[in-house]
C-alpha cells in the first residue's frame, strides 16, 4: 500500500471529525460513560481491524480510548489507515 501524500492527508483529514495528526500517525480519543461501554468498543474495534488485516494501537486509560493509525509497513499513512479510522467511528456509535 502506498504512502499518502501530504496534499492527500489533509484532504482526508478533513473528512475524518475527531482525528489529529501526530507525525506518520493520526490519532483520536473516544470517551465513554462506563468502563465497560469502552471495552466493548474495544472489542467492535478489533473485529473490524482482523477483518481488515490492519490493527491500531489502543490505549485504554478508565473510560477514554485513544486509537492511533499507522501503516508501519509503508512508512506512515495510508488510505488503509483513513478507511480503519471511518470503521472504528461507526464502532463508537
Amino acid at each position: 500500500m502506498a504512502k499518502l501524500t501530504e496534499q492527500e492527508i489533509a484532504g482526508r483529514l478533513k473528512g475524518a471529525t475527531g482525528w489529529a495528526r501526530e507525525g506518520d500517525a493520526i490519532r483520536k480519543t473516544f470517551t465513554f460513560g462506563k468502563f465497560a461501554d469502552g471495552i466493548r468498543f474495544v472489542d467492535r474495534v478489533a473485529v473490524a481491524a482482523d477483518a481488515m488485516d490492519h490493527h491500531p494501537d489502543i490505549d485504554i486509560r478508565y473510560t477514554k480510548i485513544t486509537t492511533t493509525l499507522s501503516t508501519h509497513s509503508a512508512g506512515g499513512l495510508t488510505a488503509k489507515d483513513f478507511d480503519l479510522a471511518a470503521k472504528i467511528d461507526a464502532a463508537a456509535r
